[in-house]
């Protein structure tokens, strides 16, 4: 094999983390000069700053009049479990799992919560499960997206929309880059610092009124946190849908996020989000089927994520490696690209097969993947080199 010679132009911006993800573009502090800070999230300043978050979202995301949201304390981690410790129990339910954080919400299930009549639909990295196994009668919690696997349900057809059961979607990497349908949809959860660049701690929370309607005529029988607690004297907590957060949340974070919001609102909204992530992910696509020693790690291309683009090396030679020495050439790779400054944290997750992980939502420039390629193909031949 001949080395290939170091490229000389590198990304404007390398930072192509799965979350916190990048900043948007021309992201600056200025922000800071009228935030709110140092002021109560109960004063009046406090609680328009997290009331227009929710308006904001409303309007970009689309969300329907009928759902209420929230910000709700710890990530979009902290989102899901509210809903499933607040939620689950009165009837069977299904989780729907195919990459990390799929599996943990399947822990929580089978380990933590007392769940009576569970039944887990799991299927590896890079793939889905059956997921026509699902039927309206059960509820149903799934990741809408796999950010640490690459693959993403292709849309709501296998949810019933004369379903009994509540269906808990976490769409924490697709919210923002994928279409949500949202009649199929009874609660979605997802975190400022994926697809919009936030700071990291706040997580959202979309109820529709099936939800409301199940907080309302169900009490768990387990011990309730209070981060958790969505109802007082069996009703909605309706504050709680107005800005008035569980806890402390920072007012400079919510700033932040309201001017990423603004920023997408001016370049065009929500399908311009979605256009700029199809359009990154076709770039690499495109890349991945010219050459012949990488391959995306979904092999159905409706299910492929538009986000987190999961690769795998497919060359001969690096699968004749033990499974250690495998790890080692696809991690060597990264840190020789990470040291020359061109790009970060774009290896695969710790627990999915060797590869890289390119981030390519509406907040990356297409031209900083376009100068990415030319460094992988450098870094897979140097390496290569070293090693065969």
């Amino acid at each position: 094999m001949t080395k290939l010679q170091m490229p000389t132009v590198r990304p404007v911006d390398g930072r192509f983390s799965p979350g916190p993800s990048r900043k948007r573009p021309g992201w600056t502090p200025d922000f800071l000069k009228t935030a709110a800070l140092g002021r109560s999230h109960r004063s009046p300043l406090g609680k328009q700053v997290l009331k227009e978050v929710i308006d904001l979202s409303r309007e970009v995301l689309q969300v329907p009049d009928s759902h209420r949201i929230a910000i709700v304390p710890a990530s979009d981690t902290g989102a899901v479990e509210m809903a499933m410790w607040s939620m689950l129990g009165p009837r069977g339910v299904d989780v729907a799992a195919w990459e990390n954080f799929g599996y943990a919400w399947i822990t929580d299930a089978e380990s933590q919560l007392p769940l009576k009549d569970l039944r887990i639909l799991k299927a590896d990295y890079g793939e889905l499960p059956d997921l026509s196994q699902y039927t309206g009668d059960r509820d149903l919690v799934f990741t809408w997206n796999g950010t640490t696997g690459g693959a993403r349900v292709p849309n709501g057809d296998f949810i019933s929309a004369d379903r009994e059961g509540i269906t808990i979607c976490d769409a924490t990497s697709a919210a923002f880059a994928q279409e949500l349908p949202w009649d199929k949809l009874d609660v979605v959860t997802y975190s400022w610092q994926k697809n919009m660049g936030g700071e990291a701690g706040h997580g959202m929370l979309i109820l529709s009124p099936r939800a409301v309607e199940r907080l309302e005529s169900y009490t768990p029988p387990w011990p309730m946190p209070k981060i958790f607690r969505m109802t007082k004297n069996g009703k909605l907590n309706e504050a709680l849908f107005e800005g008035s957060t569980l806890n402390t949340p920072s007012l400079m974070c919510a700033e932040d996020h309201i001017e990423s919001l603004k920023w997408v609102k001016e370049q065009g909204g929500l399908q311009w989000m979605h256009d700029r992530a199809d359009a990154n992910f076709a770039l690499l696509q495109d890349w991945m089927d010219k050459t012949p020693w990488i391959e995306n790690l979904c092999a159905v291309p409706e299910q492929r994520s538009n986000t987190g683009v999961c690769m795998k090396i497919v060359d001969p030679r690096f699968q004749a490696l033990s499974p250690a020495d495998q790890s080692a050439f696809a991690s060597g790779i990264v840190k020789m690209i990470s040291a020359e400054d061109v790009a970060y944290d774009f290896g695969s997750y710790r627990t999915a097969p060797p590869g890289f992980r390119v981030w390519a939502s509406g907040l990356i420039n297409k031209q900083d993947i376009q100068d990415l390629i030319p460094w992988l193909e450098w870094g897979f031949e140097t390496q290569a080199a070293a090693t065969f």
